[in-house]
């Protein structure tokens, strides 16, 4: 592994590659940041529809903007279809109860706790993968999923503390989980032949969407609409528009391998923030666990990670 990471850094310094991994690390960070926005919005008084509802609606304005100003710039695109348009929305709608599931769960649990829930999705991946294609994961990825529920483990406590935690915050953390496993395979397997901000203006609709009908009630009724500043504008653009531009410019330059790599730096990135600005205590057992959580990660994609592709200087 080591020496995979040297001949890694070498080629990324030879090629334009790290320009990618700037970006994509850059991307997964700011996903990092919002749970512990969102811990601080719930301080103010704030719930969780109208933290989703302000996030999602400035996504789709500012998304929409982009789209306005930057989409006449793109290649001629097939028109898109009724059929597509439906398959985004229906697609989306996992991006939307991801959110608020994730949400939900840093109501109950500290967010060091629910990223790493959340990050169970390493593994619900790998087990939908195996679903849909019909095929046994081979050893290195059950291995890296048990890694990946060891360092669980240590990371959550489990081993010693688990009384102390709200099993509510763990099963909407595990619901989140599972839900946006769904969202990274609508967000890379519909109508991938459309521009990305084009997609990803139809799949936040879908989430906002589903928003709408769960927080019914709440929204139309006893919506406090001073979230919308400044909390509301930072979720929207660090959690909806920032990411999926930053994403779409550097996977395509570090390929999906080294970019998932990178992207796990999400995990100590938010426990980073939620130990900075909420005090909340990380111990050496929970960073071990961390660790071990990326290491799988790693073990996952270093293969495909080998194969960056070539780019020019």
């Amino acid at each position: 592994m080591f020496s995979f990471a040297a001949e890694s850094i070498f080629r990324l310094m030879e090629k334009n590659i790290l320009k990618g991994a700037v970006l994509v690390g850059l991307g997964a960070s700011s996903y990092g940041a919002l749970a512990t926005v969102v811990k601080l919005a719930y301080a103010q008084g704030f719930t969780t529809a109208e933290v989703t509802t302000s996030q999602f609606s400035l996504g789709i304005a500012g998304l929409l903007l982009l789209n306005l100003l930057f989409g006449k710039r793109a290649p001629a695109q097939p028109k898109t279809s009724g059929n597509t348009i439906c398959k985004l929305l229906l697609g989306g709608t996992s991006m939307g109860l991801s959110s608020m599931f994730y949400y939900f769960s840093v109501k109950y649990i500290p967010v060091s706790v629910a990223i790493v829930v959340l990050m169970q999705s390493v593994w619900m991946g790998l087990l939908l993968e195996a679903v849909l294609d019909k095929k046994t994961p081979s050893l290195k990825k059950l291995l890296a999923t048990a890694i990946v529920l060891f360092g669980t483990g240590l990371a959550t406590n489990i081993f010693s503390g688990l009384h102390h935690l709200n099993w509510k915050g763990l099963a909407w953390g595990l619901a989140a989980g599972l839900s946006y496993t769904v969202s990274m395979y609508s967000s890379n397997s519909i109508a991938t032949h459309l521009p990305a901000m084009k997609r990803s203006l139809w799949l936040l609709i879908g989430g906002f969407m589903i928003i709408l009908v769960v927080f019914s009630t709440s929204v139309f009724q006893h919506f406090n609409f001073g979230i919308f500043w400044p909390w509301g504008f930072f979720l929207a653009f660090f959690g909806t528009i920032l990411p999926p531009l930053l994403f779409t410019s550097g996977m395509p330059l570090t390929g999906i391998g080294l970019g998932t790599i990178v992207a796990a730096i999400e995990l100590p990135v938010s426990v980073m923030f939620a130990y900075v600005l909420l005090k909340e205590p990380v111990s050496i057992l929970q960073w071990a666990g961390i660790l071990l959580i990326i290491a799988a990660i790693v073990l996952m994609n270093i293969q495909t990670a080998k194969k960056l592709p070539a780019q020019n200087p």
